[in-house]
């Protein structure tokens, strides 16, 4: 299954991606309404994260990673696995799946990269995010590292596409300030910000090829 359907994905994404319109239909309304304010400075830092897709009892999943709490902006957030780029990393794809193995134990020769979203700027971090998708052939057994890593959420597509798990929230930022954001809702779980706006433009991908 996820073989047939790693085929028909890569073939997508080497094609005009969505992009910003889909990105933002996950973006808080001062973001949308003020895109002049978001143009990327030249000192933006450069890091990737991956959607890594795996198959489980013939369903597909990928996994989101909920942050140990630590002093910064993305502290107890969920998110994809990944961060910044180093010097030793050959490349933006080589960051995604350095990050992916020190994060969740993910050897980054089980994972084939298949393609890209667009990239996205974070503001409050000041990091220009390039999301990668990958699959990996079998079943993985998760290792959390202890200290950036809470908890780790599998996400089957079917929860990911259905729309009754999109809301509003008011949520309260490292500032002390309140926006009203929409959000995914994932059973217990609330995913907004930088992530749920590229698991929206990956949903748009997967709503094309009819998922």
């Amino acid at each position: 299954m996820l073989e047939i359907f790693s085929k028909s994905l890569k073939h997508r994404l080497a094609l005009p991606l969505p992009g910003r319109e889909a990105q933002l239909k996950m973006a808080h309304a001062e973001r949308r309404l003020n895109l002049s304010r978001y143009k990327i400075p030249a000192e933006a830092r450069p890091g990737s994260v991956l959607i890594l897709l795996f198959e489980d009892e013939g369903t597909i999943k990928l996994p989101l990673i909920m942050r140990s709490d630590y002093d910064g902006v993305h502290s107890g957030q969920i998110g994809l696995p990944g961060g910044k780029f180093e010097s030793e990393d050959a490349d933006l794809q080589s960051t995604a799946l350095r990050e992916t193995e020190e994060e969740i134990g993910i050897s980054k020769s089980d994972v084939s990269l298949i393609g890209r979203l667009t990239e996205l700027y974070i503001p409050p971090s000041n990091f220009l995010v390039h999301p990668f998708v990958g699959t990996i052939p079998f079943k993985p057994e998760f290792v959390p590292d202890q200290n950036e890593v809470a908890r780790i959420i599998e996400l089957d597509l079917d929860t990911l596409m259905d729309e009754n798990n999109i809301s509003e929230k008011d949520i309260k930022l490292s500032t002390g300030i309140t926006i009203r954001t929409p959000v995914f809702h994932f059973n217990n779980d609330t995913v907004w910000g930088a992530t749920a706006m590229m698991l929206s433009e990956f949903k748009s991908v997967l709503f094309e090829l009819g998922i």
